[in-house]
């Protein structure tokens, strides 16, 4: 098998406080890294470096593991960019223009649908993301959501079924014969294609599921042998984050919107979840997924990641990249907003846009730098990955071709 040595790394982020500084960021110094069949062979100082078959020079730029955006909603057609001027001008976001893209990702072919797709996990990669999550929820039937997840397959291994984003046109004032679709013959269309299921957990919304409907969803969807992820608490306060921790969602995201009871329990759940020194998951707690360019995207409040911190909770950032609420491919953007205006410092971020992500998909192969990882390297255009929050909106990060 062939070898590639990396060297010129001026500052490597590993995510693994055993090496380098000792740091939660693991950071090395004049680095280099041997690759080998797509894993990462060897990590360590340049002048310990052993020989390679190939060479790949940086000429002292900064290296990170490669981001992992766990949320995103990418299988869609069609425009909402005057649903976002409307919510610029005052209009505040219900759930509603989901409807918008249900019309047209139902009008388009196979395709198209694909094209985009793929169009938009490309814009992802040249800024640096090495691993997306992806999610149906715009077909709202079982013909649609199978579609869907068939197609997300065809370019990631971590597909979530989201039949139950929102109750579709047809079953307005049928809201429990949707339920019993989504739980049945819709789940079983779409498990075989399918890691996760999720659900839109929001009783204050006509358009969401409450508690009792995101049980049954959920547990329908458990029981079918799918994990579980969970978006809740974005809204308003509600039962999402104690249903995704009772249940042992690997992820529940947004928690705009928490309880002291809730930060609680994420805290107790998040002092299990790490990764230990030889790469395995330890503990099976729920990590909070904090996705800030929504809040940028709509005007809301944003999460308190400070509070989360604080008690312990494990955190994850992700572009929630979709049509409607924040369509954005950038987890850069993410790390800087959640820097600016969530209070996380640049390490607390970065390591929430790649180790953080990884948890939040119970993956050990990814979000870090260590020998057995894929070889997931994010290249940095600057001396240290500061300038990721540094220079805003500056094109700086790149998944690295090998």
């Amino acid at each position: 098998m062939s070898t590639v040595v990396v060297t010129g790394i001026g500052e490597l982020v590993t995510n693994d406080p055993a090496v380098g500084d000792g740091s939660p960021l693991g950071v090395i110094i004049d680095a280099a890294v041997v690759v080998e069949n797509g894993r990462i062979a060897w990590v360590g100082p340049e002048v310990q470096a052993p020989a390679a078959d190939r060479r790949t020079e940086l000429g002292g730029l900064c290296v990170v593991p490669g981001f992992v955006d766990s949320h995103s909603h990418l299988v869609f057609a069609g425009d909402r960019s005057a649903e976002f001027a409307a919510r610029m001008e005052g209009i505040p976001y219900s759930g509603g223009g989901i409807a918008v893209s249900v019309k047209a990702t139902r009008a388009a072919s196979d395709a198209d649908l694909l094209a985009g797709l793929r169009s938009v996990v490309a814009e992802m990669r040249a800024q640096g993301t090495t691993t997306v999550e992806v999610k149906s929820g715009y077909g709202l039937s079982v013909e649609h959501e199978a579609r869907s997840v068939r197609i997300a397959a065809q370019v990631t291994d971590e597909v979530t079924f989201l039949g139950a984003h929102v109750v579709p046109a047809e079953y307005i004032g049928r809201r429990d014969a949707y339920v019993r679709l989504v739980s049945g013959r819709m789940l079983e269309a779409c498990a075989p294609h399918a890691r996760w299921a999720d659900v839109f957990c929001e009783p204050g919304s006509r358009y969401a599921f409450d508690g009792d409907e995101a049980r049954a969803v959920l547990t329908a969807a458990a029981t079918a042998g799918l994990g579980l992820r969970v978006h809740a608490n974005q809204l308003s306060a509600g039962p999402g984050v104690q249903l995704a921790v009772e249940l042992g969602a690997a992820s529940v995201d947004h928690c705009t919107y928490l309880s002291d009871r809730d930060v609680d329990a994420l805290a107790a759940g998040g002092k299990t979840l790490s990764l230990d020194a030889a790469g395995t998951a330890a503990g099976r707690g729920t990590v909070a997924t904090l996705l800030p360019g929504v809040e940028f995207s709509t005007r809301s409040p944003y999460p308190n990641a400070r509070r989360l911190l604080a008690a312990g909770a494990v955190l994850a950032l992700a572009t929630d990249c979709n049509p409607g609420t924040c369509f954005t491919s950038s987890m850069p953007l993410m790390i800087a907003l959640a820097v600016r205006e969530m209070r996380m410092s640049p390490a607390e971020a970065l390591w929430a846009a790649t180790a953080g992500g990884a948890l939040a998909l119970r993956r050990t192969d990814i979000g870090r730098l260590t020998v057995g990882a894929r070889a997931d390297l994010t290249v940095v255009d600057a001396p240290t990955y500061l300038h990721l929050a540094y220079r805003p909106g500056v094109p700086l990060a790149y998944a690295l071709d090998l």
